[in-house]
């Protein structure tokens, strides 16, 4: 799939966010292995540590669908300013996705592409032996 689709899908799916304290609409579009693509958007909690990010929320439906490799995420935001994932979703995403391809929208569609493990070089993670 063409970045640029990937990119639409996640302006797309920030419509749906919830966000009613900050009005940061994100939306994430998560390409896998397979071609199949899963979409979420940030859902905002008046107790904001319960608030999950578009990323996280495309990443889960994903994985709870059984998917486990993943070439590519488009994230994007209502804001002209292009929306890179914060601290906890580059953890996540690193789970699961550190050769990915990041792209990192605003809401006109132009993005900025990075892997997951440029994101955050030096992740945490699960001892392979």
């Amino acid at each position: 799939m063409k970045p640029a689709k990937l990119v639409k899908l996640a302006i797309e799916a920030a419509a749906n966010a919830y966000a009613p304290y900050s009005r940061f609409q994100v939306g994430a579009a998560l390409l896998t292995a397979g071609g199949k693509v899963f979409t979420g958007c940030n859902v905002e909690n008046a107790s904001y540590g319960l608030t999950i990010c578009a990323e996280r929320v495309a990443l889960y439906k994903a994985v709870s669908s059984g998917e486990r490799a993943f070439t590519a995420l488009a994230v994007a935001a209502n804001a002209d300013d292009y929306c890179t994932p914060c601290g906890a979703c580059r953890q996540v995403l690193a789970e699961f996705c550190g050769n990915a391809a990041v792209y990192m929208a605003n809401r006109q569609g132009a993005y900025r592409v990075a892997t997951v493990a440029e994101l955050l070089p030096a992740a945490f993670a699960l001892a392979k032996s």
